[in-house]
């Protein structure tokens, strides 16, 4: 039996969300009583709020919106790597060790840990990937790189470095994993997100199965 891991957060009214970006918020317009055998909400919440997927467009004028994103990159067997604590970057030797001859092949997606215990209120220090991480990681055929924080940037960064790489590297990205529960190891990764068709991202349901054998 393939165990699985959700590693998506829990989405309510409450959730952090980036300074500036729209919360979630959920009203009732119908509720089941006479008359009405249906409960329908509306929702109304910024596309990066929770486990989400950001599209070209986010961080490219010209760029693809999530809905013109091909899926593959989001499917699949991915690793898993613990940075626990690193600082403000993840930089290539918080992450070698689980990159190296002596394990299986590097799978085309990464995801990596820095929280011990993911927050419940926004972190204004999170941590990010160092540009070169990401360099290196595409250099060795990673198509999509994974966090548990916010963003791959620093939360102060107006340059955006890192999704600068991963827009002319080609890459696809992930943010706002729980990973607190899953081991250092190999994955089935499936995040699939929406068929927003003019976004700049799209929640994603995250999990991770294991892989058979």
């Amino acid at each position: 039996m393939q165990k699985l891991w959700d590693i998506s957060p829990p989405v309510h009214t409450g959730s952090p969300v980036f300074p500036g970006d729209t919360p979630y918020s959920q009203q009732w317009c119908a509720t089941i009583g006479p008359g009405c055998p249906v409960n329908v909400s509306a929702i109304t919440l910024s596309p990066h709020v929770g486990a989400h997927a950001d599209a070209p467009l986010h961080y490219d004028a010209s760029g693809a919106s999530i809905g013109a994103v091909a899926l593959d990159a989001f499917l699949g067997p991915c690793r898993v790597i613990h940075a626990i604590g690193c600082g403000p970057l993840i930089e290539w030797a918080h992450i070698a060790h689980a990159i190296n001859p002596a394990l299986p092949p590097l799978p085309a997606r990464v995801l990596v840990r820095t929280y011990a215990q993911a927050p419940a209120q926004w972190d204004g220090q999170l941590s990010a990937y160092a540009p070169a991480t990401i360099e290196r990681l595409a250099d060795l055929g990673v198509q999509l790189v994974g966090i548990d924080t916010a963003s791959i940037d620093p939360a102060d960064s107006k340059t955006l470095d890192s999704h600068q790489v991963i827009r002319r590297r080609g890459l696809r990205v992930l943010e706002n994993l729980v990973l607190d529960d899953v081991p250092e190891g190999d994955y089935e990764l499936i995040a699939l997100p929406l068929k927003l068709t003019t976004a700049d991202a799209s929640p994603v349901r995250a999990v991770l199965r294991s892989l058979p054998g």
